[in-house]
Parts: structure tokens; C-alpha cells; sequence
């Protein structure tokens, strides 16, 4: 048996007898150091690159990115044993949570100077920290970051349009299609309107529709069209002298009708009614109001008068003779004032003279004496002096003169005592007519 000792120690013993001697000194009395992911820095008191040889100090140390587990140095004893043992371990940082519409990758998972970027779903916009990096000592650099929404949704409106009213009507019927918003973040959202809705019938004019909407993240989107509604409308007719118009509608609006009608005592000539066209014309001529055409050879007052009943009034004008100082004087104002008369509708009749020269007329259209007569008797007329009898549109006597009045007065009693409320109001519009 064979036995070896270092420094009165007993190292190792064998009974073979081929043992090869092994001595303190040699450099392989440890096996080598090896250190996976590591590194292993030896000192040995035989100086050199001995490093497996008894009394041998080693430094055990980790590579970037992993952590030593165990001691940090070692000896080789002289049991032919190391003093202790390490381990090099991975460093790994915890999973990173994922974040709310986004996502990120990185480029070595979780392990060190593993860097992961973040990124946001469409719509959404990255705050805080764009990457953050796996550090040495386990933890993750900056903060978490989040994604928000700061895209408004989109919303396009139809185009503004211009619509014109239908014949007779003032308002027209605009149809669109409801616009519908779109957003990356959120999928259903409420459209709201100002304006009136879509198959509304719009008024003459020109009308702004708007649409808002807004996400949940309070981010707004606006948008606006015009409706212009137009009213094709002709120029205004002017009522027929001696006349009225009775119109639809809005009286000149594209499909209006207008109808004309002629004062009692005149009658129509023309077309009676018009219609305002697409292209902003009356159809047809402007009809006019001519003064009824009288019958002088009748044979009888009563036949004459039932001819202006409910039509004309009647002034009748009766003087002793021609050169009668109050008919002369007047004649010249009745001259002056026949065109006044005629827009109050007054008929003037003269009886000149006495039988069997008298003479009776209607502007230049003669009477027959049994008419003259049957005018005197009826309206109690005398032929001795000079008189004037004025006769509503029912032949009834309503007020005599017996002076020259002027043609103010007869105007002012007219007015006054006689026409209609319509009749005034027409006055007044073509009382310009006669300056």
C-alpha cells in the first residue's frame, strides 16, 4: 500500500502498486475551474497558469445578464476539492403587462438589454415612455406607457344643394342620406342634428343643417350643408285699371294662377287668367277692364238705368239751357274731374234744355226724349233751374245739388258715403293714375 501526505497531512493512500505518485505540487491537483456564462480568475502561489494546483484561489464571476449564484471565490483544498461552487442564472424581468389599445414587442423578451417598444392601435396616440429596457438588476426602465385617443371621429356630410319649390307650393322636399361617423376607437356613435331633418319640406330660403358627434373621449367632429330652397316668382302684376286681380298661392310664386276681374261697369277684354311659368313669365297678354258699353237707344229710362244696376253710379246733370251760369261753370269742373269720376265708378248723364229742344247724352251718345222724360219724371227733376242728382249703384237718389260743386266735394262725399271697403283700397292704389 501506498501512501502520500502533505504538510503531515494524509492526502491519499492506494494498495495498488502501479499508483502513480502524486505530489502537492502538481498542477492538476483540482480539476479546472469552468463557469458557464461566466468567467473564472485564478491565482495559484506557483505563479504561471496553474490553475487546478493545490492552495489555487479563484474568482468566480457572471457574463452581462446573469446573475452568480453560490460563492464568489473558491481554493483548491488538499482533498483535491474546490472550496465551494457557483452557478451563473439568467437575470429575467417580470412580463410586462399588456396595455389598453396597444401592444408592444421586444427584441429578446424579458431577459437583459432586452428592449420592447410599444405601440398604439390605429386611433390612438402613445403617452409616456415609447420602449422600455430590461436593466441589469432585474427591473424594467421608465414607466408604463397608455394609449389615448386624441383622433375625433370622421364625418362627411352630403353636399349643399339648391331645390326648387313645386308649382303653387312655397316650401319643396329635401331628402339625404344621414351621414354616419366613423371612428377607429370607438365603433358605435350617436350623430346628432340642428336643422331640420331629411324629407322635411323646406321653406323659401336658404337653410344650414349641421351635424356633431362625439366619441368617448370626448374628441368632437362637426360638419355643415346648405339647403337652398328657391321660389321661382314672375314679376308682380299690376291690376287691371278699373279692376283687381284675385291670385293663389303667394301671388307670384312659379304655379301661381292669377284671375282677372273688373270693377261693376266695366267689362274684360282678354285672357281671364294667367300663370306665373318655370321661367319666371306670365303666360299670356294682361287682360283690360273697358268701360261697359252702354245702350243709348233704348226706348225707356227704366231700360237705361237697369243697364249701370249693381255696376255704376250715376251723377245726372240737368240745366234750363246750355247757357245756364251755374251749368257752364259746372261743366268745366265735371271735365276736370272725369277722370276721378270714373275711378268711383260714376256715370255722368246730361239733360240740356227743355222740350221739344232738350237734349240728353252720355259723352257724345244721344238719348231719346221719351228716356229724357222718363229720367226727369223718375228722379223728380224739373227743368227750371239747374240741379245735379247723384245715384248709388241700386238707382237709389242719395244726394242733390242745386250749385256748382267742386269736383273735391263730389270726391269726398263719394268716398265717404258710397264705396266699399275693396273699393277704397283699389282707389287709393291708382290714385296716382289720374295726376
Amino acid at each position: 500500500m501506498y501512501c502520500i501526505s502533505y504538510a503531515s497531512e494524509l492526502i491519499e493512500c492506494s494498495w495498488e502498486s502501479t499508483l502513480k505518485p502524486f505530489l502537492p505540487s502538481d498542477p492538476q491537483w483540482c480539476h479546472v475551474l469552468k463557469l458557464s456564462n461566466g468567467e473564472v480568475s485564478c491565482s495559484s502561489p506557483r505563479g504561471g497558469h496553474h490553475r487546478g494546483s493545490l492552495g489555487t484561489r479563484c474568482l468566480l464571476s457572471c457574463v452581462r445578464g446573469y446573475k452568480r449564484l453560490g460563492r464568489s471565490s473558491v481554493q483548491c483544498m488538499p482533498n483535491r476539492r474546490w472550496s465551494g461552487s457557483a452557478v451563473c442564472r439568467k437575470i429575467r424581468c417580470h412580463v410586462l403587462p399588456l396595455i389598453d389599445h396597444g401592444m408592444y414587442s421586444c427584441t429578446r423578451g424579458f431577459v437583459v438589454d432586452s428592449r420592447c417598444d410599444y405601440t398604439c392601435y390605429e386611433g390612438y396616440q402613445i403617452e409616456g415612455d415609447r420602449y422600455r429596457m430590461c436593466q441589469e438588476e432585474g427591473t424594467w426602465s421608465g414607466t408604463e406607457p397608455t394609449c389615448a385617443d386624441h383622433d375625433p371621429p370622421k364625418l362627411k356630410c352630403p353636399l349643399s344643394r339648391v331645390k326648387v319649390a313645386e308649382p303653387g307650393k312655397l316650401t319643396a322636399m329635401v331628402s339625404w342620406e344621414r351621414p354616419v361617423a366613423k371612428d377607429t376607437a370607438d365603433r358605435a356613435l350617436q350623430v346628432l342634428r340642428n336643422g331640420l331633418e331629411s324629407g322635411s319640406d323646406f321653406p323659401e330660403g336658404m337653410h344650414v343643417i349641421r351635424y356633431k358627434v362625439s366619441d368617448q373621449a370626448r374628441n368632437r367632429a362637426t360638419c355643415k350643408f346648405t339647403v337652398h330652397v328657391e321660389v321661382r316668382r314672375c314679376p308682380k302684376l299690376k291690376p287691371p285699371m278699373h279692376g283687381y286681380l284675385t291670385c293663389s298661392s303667394d301671388g307670384n310664386n312659379y304655379g301661381a294662377v292669377c284671375e282677372y276681374d273688373c270693377d261693376p261697369g266695366f267689362e274684360r277684354t282678354g285672357f281671364a287668367t294667367r300663370v306665373c311659368q318655370l321661367n319666371r313669365s306670365w303666360s299670356d297678354e294682361a287682360a283690360q277692364c273697358v268701360l261697359m258699353a252702354i245702350k243709348t237707344d233704348v226706348r225707356s229710362a227704366g231700360a237705361l238705368l237697369d243697364q249701370f244696376y249693381e255696376k255704376r253710379r250715376l251723377l245726372v246733370v240737368s240745366t234750363p239751357d246750355n247757357a245756364n251760369q251755374k251749368y257752364r261753370l259746372q261743366n268745366i269742373m265735371l271735365q276736370k274731374a272725369e277722370c276721378g269720376l270714373d275711378l268711383r265708378h260714376v256715370t255722368v248723364i246730361e239733360l240740356l234744355g227743355t222740350s221739344p229742344r232738350e237734349v240728353g247724352r252720355i259723352k257724345e251718345q244721344r238719348l231719346d226724349p221719351e228716356v229724357i222724360e222718363g229720367l226727369r219724371q223718375a228722379l223728380y227733376i224739373s227743368t227750371a233751374y239747374f240741379t245735379m242728382v247723384l245715384l248709388d249703384e241700386y238707382g237709389v237718389d242719395r244726394e242733390r245739388f242745386v250749385n256748382p260743386t267742386t269736383s273735391d266735394e263730389l270726391y269726398s262725399y263719394v268716398d265717404e258715403y258710397l264705396l266699399a271697403e275693396e273699393e277704397l283700397e283699389r282707389l287709393e292704389m291708382n290714385r296716382d293714375f289720374c295726376d
